[in-house]
């Protein structure tokens, strides 16, 4: 039997920035073959800050719950701030996750930081 923290639930069950910014300086996408879960972010950046964080994810608990949760640290920051983040402040934000569940908890985050790589290198 799985067990999630709290926050982890809050997360899944009423996500934050659910969607896609029609017109995103940056987008982000990874598939797992492995779990199926496909994780899209999008951000909006203005003078260094992002400004907006949206994510539209199809897959599991964690999936979904942590793509939240990396909207949510990633919102405001810097640029480097933002890409910054670890797994371990996700995994923190949502008061740890169950053993092995750890693994598939990094996709958003790899997808958060796609986005910013995907702004830097139109801004080049």
């Amino acid at each position: 039997m799985v067990l999630y923290s709290k926050k982890v639930i809050e997360e899944f069950s009423s996500p934050a920035n659910v969607g896609f910014i029609e017109d995103a300086d940056g987008v982000g996408e990874i598939g797992s073959t492995v779990d199926g879960d496909i994780i899209n972010i999008s951000i909006k950046v203005k003078d260094n800050i992002l400004e907006d964080v949206k994510f539209k994810t199809f897959g599991c608990v964690v999936a979904i719950s942590t793509s939240s949760a990396v909207s949510r640290l990633a919102k405001g920051k810097r640029v480097d701030e933002a890409m910054a983040l670890t797994n371990e402040d996700v995994i923190n934000y949502l008061d740890g996750l169950p053993e092995g569940k750890d693994r598939c908890s990094g996709f958003a985050l790899d997808a958060l930081k796609m986005a910013i790589e995907d702004y830097i290198n139109k801004n080049k």
